[in-house]
């Protein structure tokens, strides 16, 4: 018969262990982990970081002289918030937004009360399952780089920081 061995460890240990897992799991995880967003006819990967809340579409109240793509100003819990139809400021022509369209609220570190509107939510992504792509010459500023999936969809890089702090973004009136 053999002998079977089994090494004692206390509770106290086996809970310390578990939990250094767990957060080494969760800072990996959050590392890797981007909020996949269909932005107009493309698929956007944007840092978690970068997002303070994501939200149905809410009311907006539109802003005279604005560009078309500045859709106005929404009241969430009471303040303000910029809203940005981010399908039209790139470009592109779209009928309108359906109720899988939802408000992302920016991180107020990168800019204040602003929100855009996507398309639709695509999910949680993890760049190790995407296969990094070469960036053309001709993107704007803000693709901050290009992925492809398993199912061979092209998902770019939001780089939200050089979004909010492109020029045309910031001014919202018609001059």
């Amino acid at each position: 018969m053999a002998k079977r061995i089994t090494a004692r460890v206390s509770l106290r240990e086996y809970q310390q262990g578990v939990m250094q897992r767990l957060q080494t799991a969760t800072t990996v995880a959050q590392v890797d982990a981007r909020l996949g967003l269909q932005i107009g006819n493309d698929n956007w990967l944007v840092d978690l970081a970068d997002v303070s809340e994501v939200m149905p579409m809410p009311s907006v109240t539109g802003v005279p002289l604005a560009h078309s793509w500045f859709k106005g100003v929404a009241n969430i819990r009471g303040n303000l918030v910029s809203v940005v139809d981010l399908p039209a400021f790139f470009g592109q022509q779209h009928q309108g937004f359906t109720l899988l369209a939802r408000l992302v609220l920016l991180q107020p570190r990168h800019l204040p009360h602003a929100s855009v509107l996507v398309n639709k939510m695509m999910g949680l992504k993890h760049l190790a399952d995407l296969e990094q792509e070469a960036l053309e010459g001709t993107e704007p500023a803000w693709v901050g780089g290009k992925y492809k999936d398993a199912a061979g969809q092209s998902w770019k890089v939001l780089d939200v920081v050089k979004l909010v702090n492109e020029p045309a973004f910031l001014q919202t009136g018609i001059a």
